[in-house]
């Protein structure tokens, strides 16, 4: 495999650090920690860049708490620094890595996403039952405390396939070695890595066990066949694969097997012939979540433009499955809230 020329003096360039703190703030401007950095600009983003061509940049601790969506977390947050660091070293590494990833790999790559994997899946399940004329399976799998797990040395000799410069090693390396077990969740750079980690089982199903249906979303993935026994045949050289190669494991729990009859639960959405539903707990969600912001707004802690934002993502979501009734039942929700007296939503809510 060639390595790739990507030097670390053209990384770590005061350009491409300010060109870093211009995406990363995307959304943030509101923060404190972001309005601190921001306010002496020039000077952090020179500093930065002092310490990184000089290689005495260290990284800072995490900041740990959790978030609970709808299962709980543990979240390491990086201080702004890090985080320009993390932004400038992705930006330099995707275009390297994500052309060697399968086409169905959908998390954390441009292009892709959760809709993406879903209208993917939902077309490998028409095709395997021959439009619908014929029952299938489908095994879904979750590998467990993935990030927790990521054995780093693995990791960087992955990397070093594709990444010469010494430097540039010495960063990653920084920020790796940032975090005591695996890869932290909060971390830009994580995402990334966990597609490059997760490539080798993408590479084994697909060019070894010569699977046809195959998606990964992150540590999830599913696999489609008309065989049951030969799906269970596959999981069992996919968990020894894991074990030897990667030193992962599946989730025992989490190995499911499904008849697309019954309906298949991936990333938000059942699956089903013909169509698509919301999921049953993803939507219960998005009406708590709706009712905290519409309190909010009421009570004057919530502007209107973060009101308008967070409801274009609710109907982003329910865009993409059967959702007249839901939509319906959303709309009614507002209109009774009494908000949409003072603000309306009406022309948001039908394009949805």
């Amino acid at each position: 495999m060639n390595k790739k020329a990507i030097l670390y003096d053209d990384i770590v360039t005061p350009e491409n650090l300010f060109a870093a703190w211009n995406t990363f703030r995307k959304g943030k401007k509101g923060r404190c920690d972001v309005q601190m950095f921001d306010r002496h600009l020039e000077d952090n983003i020179f500093a930065l860049h002092k310490a990184l061509k000089n290689q005495t940049y260290q990284h800072a601790p995490y900041k740990a708490f959790y978030v609970n969506d709808p299962k709980q977390r543990h979240i390491h947050k990086a201080g702004v620094k890090d985080r320009v660091v993390h932004q400038t070293l992705y930006s330099a590494l995707y275009p390297i890595f994500d052309p060697t990833f399968i086409y169905d790999s959908y998390s954390c790559r441009l292009g892709k996403g959760t809709h993406k994997a879903v209208a993917r899946l939902q077309m490998f399940l028409r095709k395997e039952s021959r439009n619908y004329t014929r029952n299938c399976w489908v095994l879904k799998c979750d590998i467990k405390k993935f990030f927790a797990t990521v054995d780093k040395d693995i990791l960087l000799t992955l990397i070093k396939r594709k990444v010469e410069d010494d430097r540039v090693i010495w960063l990653i390396k920084s920020v790796l070695e940032s975090f005591s077990q695996g890869l932290p969740l909060g971390n830009l750079t994580s995402q990334l890595f966990a597609n490059v980690y997760l490539n080798e089982l993408d590479q084994f199903v697909k060019h070894e066990l010569k699977v046809k249906y195959y998606i990964r979303y992150c540590d999830d993935f599913i696999l489609v066949h008309q065989d049951k026994k030969l799906l269970d045949s596959l999981q069992q050289k996919i968990a020894i694969f894991l074990s030897k190669k990667l030193y992962l494991k599946l989730h025992p729990r989490k190995i499911i097997y499904r008849k697309f009859s019954w309906g298949i639960d991936f990333l938000g959405y059942i699956v089903l012939p013909h169509y698509i539903l919301p999921r049953t707990k993803t939507r219960q969600r998005v009406f708590e979540k709706l009712a905290t912001k519409v309190n909010q707004l009421k009570n004057n802690t919530l502007t209107l433009d973060s009101f308008n934002q967070s409801l274009q993502s609710y109907l982003g979501y329910l865009k993409h499955a059967r959702n007249y009734k839901i939509i319906t039942r959303l709309k009614n929700y507002i209109y009774l809230s009494g908000v949409n007296k003072t603000y309306s939503f009406e022309q948001q809510l039908y394009n949805g």
